[in-house]
This record gives C-alpha cells, sequence and structure tokens, in this order.
C-alpha cells in the first residue's frame, strides 16, 4: 500500500512539473480535435447561472478546471488572472470550474485570490466528469462553433492565438 502510495504522489509531481514547465510527454499532440463540447448548466459562486450553450456561435470559451488544494492550479489561476484583460479583448470567454468543492470554500479561495474571471460550481463533479478531467488543472478551449479545440494540463498559448487569428 505504501508503494502504490509513494509511486501516485512521485507521477502526480512529475506530471505537474510537466505542467508547470509547459512540456508536454514527446507522444502528446499539442492540439487535439476533439469534437462538440458536452453543454452544461452551472452556477457560480454568487448563485448566477451560466450555460456553455449560451456562447455557441458568439465566442469562444476557455474552461479552467481546478481545485483550491491544488498548488499547480493556483499557478495557472494567476496566470489566467494575468491574461483575463488580453483574453477578454480577444472575445474570449473564461470560465473557471472548480470541481466538487464547498461552495463557502470556494468563495474565501476566490476573494483571497481576486480572481478577475467567473468562477464556477461543479459541486457533483458531473461537468468535469463530462470533460473526461483526470487531472487538475485542465484547460478546455472551445471555439465559437462549440467545439473543444485543445484539452490539456497547461495553457492552450499558441492554440489560443490560432484561434482567435481566424
Amino acid at each position: 500500500m505504501k508503494k502504490s502510495r509513494l509511486i501516485f504522489v512521485v507521477m502526480f509531481l512529475v506530471y505537474g512539473f510537466l505542467s508547470m514547465a509547459g512540456a508536454q510527454p514527446a507522444n502528446k499532440p499539442r492540439v487535439k480535435l476533439l469534437g462538440p463540447a458536452p453543454d452544461f448548466e452551472l452556477v457560480d459562486i454568487y448563485q448566477d447561472t451560466y450555460t456553455l450553450s449560451s456562447y455557441k456561435n458568439q465566442q469562444p470559451v476557455l474552461l479552467f478546471f481546478w481545485t483550491t488544494w491544488c498548488p499547480y492550479c493556483r499557478r495557472e489561476l494567476n496566470v489566467l488572472n494575468n491574461m483575463y484583460a488580453t483574453l477578454s479583448k480577444d472575445g474570449i470567454e473564461v470560465l473557471a470550474i472548480n470541481i466538487g468543492e464547498v461552495p463557502s470554500r470556494v468563495e474565501s479561495f476566490v476573494k483571497d485570490y481576486y480572481l478577475a474571471y467567473r468562477v464556477l460550481l461543479d459541486k457533483d463533479t458531473s461537468v468535469s466528469n463530462s470533460y473526461g478531467v483526470i487531472g487538475v488543472p485542465t484547460y478546455a478551449l472551445i471555439d465559437r462553433s462549440g467545439n473543444i479545440v485543445f484539452q490539456d494540463n497547461f495553457f492552450p498559448r499558441q492554440e489560443y492565438k490560432d484561434l482567435i487569428a481566424k
């Protein structure tokens, strides 16, 4: 039992390090055309309701799946905070989707970190499951037609630039 736990921790740390460094395994493609993005309806920390389908044919959306306890998520939340004005100016909506945590904990975290973008609550993890999220942080870039054009554990810098260049 202890050996398997150690292996899990080491794999988590290595994967996280690769995410932080912007690296990726050599056999992993940068762009994945994954087809239609699953629609969802979630509430934010203020109890306002948002659906992904409301953005279809309007603007691209960058989903960011995260948790408060994940140190790599905290780093990426800061990246998004620093880039939010640019992303917004370029017509990209940012939706940070917290996975399965108590709303009061998320609200407190958001206040401490002064997040500029919408924070949605995936209380029962159904949305993250529909996107096949198996680790955090995870980004999913959705084009204005509602298709997933990128999904991985690092910010889609090149894919984002390619999307706005269209």
